[in-house]
């Protein structure tokens, strides 16, 4: 298992209990600390006494050499023992102690990837609601394509994959000089119809706090919005059509009201298209645990449709220049 930390105390002492009592015979946790200035080192200190499975990796900050996400993990794939790697974040916690052992056994014939699922908290508040939904969206978008051998993306705060793969592609190199994309791009370039499965169990769930302000999120989302361009192109309009279809679905469907024209028939078919969404989605929402959003789905999908278009228009126009 692999985590990758920058001035992440408060969550390593938080969550990495957790990942370390995971019930599994034989695992490792490595943890990089990335040019940390806060009190990461003694936390991760204080918890090798208890847990010897730890395994720290320090980066020191350079002058010259700023280091990134990608080059983190790099260093703590190459310290890891084991073939199938495992990788989360600090401000991530898993459901339950079952989380590795589950994924681990995704392991099986010519499998190289393994996707999971990683929601956030329910806090309340509509900026909440609305970022669980896009993720939820998301998953189902990248899970379903993986299950019909198109796999284009994976989180990396549940994502598995093998040492052999990371290393015969030559890791991110690709995709170095761009901030993200340490789980989406790998994946999307390295996937295939045969070497990638999911895992959705309820127990292999790694829950995260969203972003609390829309502040912190517009940066979160410039990161790793601007990957997107950077997808083999068959993904990319895939995502582009489906961002226009329900744009131009909505768009229609307020000109329609707004001038009367056959603003009935427009509602019904807003109706009729709410209820097949209902039909379609209620047995994977229910697997997601994300019932409790689905009779909110005329809301949240129009919000949804608008918050992904802007937040990938800034992502294509809006350079980040740091990862943490």
């Amino acid at each position: 298992m692999v985590i990758s930390a920058r001035n992440e105390s408060k969550n390593l002492a938080e969550n990495l209990p957790y990942i370390l009592q995971q019930d599994y015979p034989d695992f490792e946790v490595v943890v990089v600390n990335d040019c940390s200035y806060d009190d990461s080192e003694d936390v991760l200190k204080a918890l090798k006494i208890q847990y010897p499975q730890l395994k720290i990796v320090t980066i020191t900050e350079h002058d010259r050499f700023k280091t990134g996400k990608k080059f983190a993990l790099t260093l703590g794939i190459k310290a890891a023992k084991n073939e199938h790697l495992l990788f989360t974040d600090a401000d991530c916690k898993p459901a339950s102690q079952h989380w590795v052992a589950r994924m681990a056994a995704r392991f099986t014939g010519d499998t190289q990837i393994v996707l999971g699922y990683s929601p956030y908290y329910k806090t309340g508040g509509f900026l909440n609601a609305i970022i669980r939904f896009e993720t939820l969206k998301t998953a189902i978008n990248y899970l379903s394509a993986a299950l019909n051998g198109g796999a284009y993306m994976g989180i990396g705060r549940n994502l598995a994959y093998t040492k052999t793969l990371f290393f015969a592609n030559k890791g991110f190199a690709a995709h170095m000089h761009v901030l993200s994309g340490d789980d989406d791009l790998f994946v999307n370039q390295n996937a295939t119809s045969t070497n990638t499965t999911i895992e959705i169990h309820p127990d292999t769930f790694m829950y995260t706090d969203a972003k609390s302000s829309f502040g912190s999120l517009f940066r979160q989302k410039k990161r790793h919005m601007g990957v997107g361009k950077l997808y083999k192109a068959g993904h990319r309009r895939m995502l582009s059509l489906d961002a226009l279809s329900g744009l131009l679905f909505y768009a229609l469907f307020i000109c329609c009201l707004v001038y009367y024209f056959e603003p009935i028939l427009a509602l019904g078919l807003f109706v009729f298209r709410w209820i097949i969404q209902i039909l379609i989605y209620r047995k994977t929402f229910k697997k997601l645990n994300a019932m409790s959003q689905i009779w909110y789905l005329p809301i949240l999908d129009f919000v949804y449709y608008i918050y992904i278009s802007f937040f990938g228009l800034v992502g294509t126009f809006v350079k980040t220049t740091q990862w943490k």
